[in-house]
């Protein structure tokens, strides 16, 4: 087939590889979503290194995983309302840069804590406290810097691509992190973190895209008002964040408590990154499938029963006879919940206007600090009765607060992903 000269020039090429690349075919997305992937698969490696160092190096309980889970998401969730200002006031990149250099060196300390055997819980307990902090401005701002690198037509692949870099992150990190606590110790992975963090830092000096000027504002707290009131004045913002958070506190309880199931199986920490990896893979299809589903007239039935799905797979993966059959539940499970995260933050990051959207990302954010806080829980649930009580527990709990709305809220099922720009 014949080429034409603008498909054979230099410049043709590059437009239509950008064309099919969507989002990625921005060098300056590609530069930060590369960043972001190292970082983000510090993040990943490290949160499955601190459990492990507990449970197994330290001899810790289901409530000391519980209290760690509350340790990071406390400080998370009383900054993130902060940290969605700053982002809508400051420059968002020296922002970035900020949090990548204390991430860097809070890392580095629990390295050596940990490589110098004078590591105990409660080093492990302060220093992902002090994290958690520094994670309160960490959502907001690479929630509303990214789409300053990207034309608003690939907002929604860049979202994919978001998603993608973080289920790829737990498709890869798990293993590699089973691999190294188990040759070289979880010091070994918590300073491979900080090179995925100074990784992310090296990437945010070498772009130059800086937030436009901020227009001045009465005073944070004011600012944080004007924010909530935005939300609440949105049905569909109130029912989308809403529904995110409580998949977060009720649904992800079974990654904190997953040591101890992959204790159950019989499993060291080999079997335990191969548990996550098998979350993380089936996450990564739950991408591609989502990318399928989502232009359909009913994504708000996929969205919903994708939901549903995701409880009754973490229910049977607790209940598992089997490692095998564990796995093939945690794939089924992580496939099935990525459908109602792309669509959610797609809409959310179509609608929002920018001016608000440090803000509102600042308190959708909130949503990932609810995974250890709902760890908490089931900490306390686990050591009550066991770690698959808790699970189907926070399971339950969901599938009825998803059918409720599903049932009651057409603002939700109705949604048409034809037109999830529309206000």
């Amino acid at each position: 087939m014949a080429t034409t000269p603008e498909q054979q020039s230099p410049t043709g090429f590059r437009a239509n590889l950008a064309v099919k690349l969507g989002a990625l075919g921005n060098a300056r997305y590609r530069r930060y979503w590369l960043g972001s992937l190292a970082s983000v698969g510090a993040i990943q490696i490290v949160t499955m290194a601190q459990g492990w160092l507990i449970v197994d190096k330290l001899g810790g309980s289901t409530v000391d995983i519980g209290v760690l889970g509350g340790a990071t998401a406390v400080p998370t969730i009383l900054v993130s309302l902060f940290g969605g200002v700053l982002a809508d006031r400051v420059d968002r990149r020296k922002l970035i840069i900020a949090v990548s250099i204390a991430s860097t060196a809070l890392l580095m300390l629990l390295a050596i804590l940990d490589a110098t055997n004078t590591v105990m819980i409660w080093h492990v307990v302060a220093i992902a406290s002090a994290q958690g902090l520094v994670m309160g401005f960490d959502g907001p701002v690479r929630s509303s810097y990214f789409p300053l690198l990207i034309e608003r037509k690939h907002m929604s692949s860049a979202v994919v691509l978001g998603t993608v870099m973080w289920q790829f992150s737990r498709l890869v990190t798990p293993i590699i992190g089973g691999v190294l606590i188990t040759y070289g110790g979880t010091q070994s992975v918590f300073f491979v973190g900080v090179l995925g963090w100074a990784s992310m830092l090296l990437v945010m000096i070498s772009l130059k895209v800086s937030s436009p000027a901020a227009e001045k504002s009465r005073n944070v707290v004011g600012d944080i008002v004007e924010g909530v009131r935005f939300i609440l004045s949105r049905r569909d913002f109130v029912l989308l964040i809403g529904l995110t958070y409580s998949t977060h506190f009720f649904g992800m309880q079974y990654l904190q408590l997953m040591p101890f199931l992959a204790k159950r199986f019989e499993r060291e920490a080999d079997g335990f990154g191969i548990m996550l990896s098998a979350l993380g893979l089936g996450a990564l299809a739950g991408t591609f499938t989502v990318g399928k589903v989502r232009a359909n007239p009913r994504v708000g039935y996929f969205m919903l029963g994708g939901t549903i799905t995701f409880t009754v797979a973490v229910i049977s993966f607790a209940f598992a006879p089997s490692f095998y059959v564990a796995l093939l539940f945690l794939f089924l499970g992580g496939l099935a919940n990525t459908i109602f995260f792309v669509v959610a933050m797609t809409t959310l990051q179509l609608r929002v206007p920018e001016r608000m959207r440090g803000r509102v990302m600042g308190i959708y954010t909130i949503t990932f600090s609810l995974i250890p806080l709902g760890g908490v829980m089931g900490g306390i649930v686990a050591s009550v009765y066991d770690e698959r009580v808790a699970v189907a527990v926070g399971a339950v709990i969901l599938t009825t607060i998803f059918i409720f709305v599903g049932v009651t809220q057409p603002t939700i099922r109705n949604l048409n992903g034809s037109k999830l720009e529309e206000k």
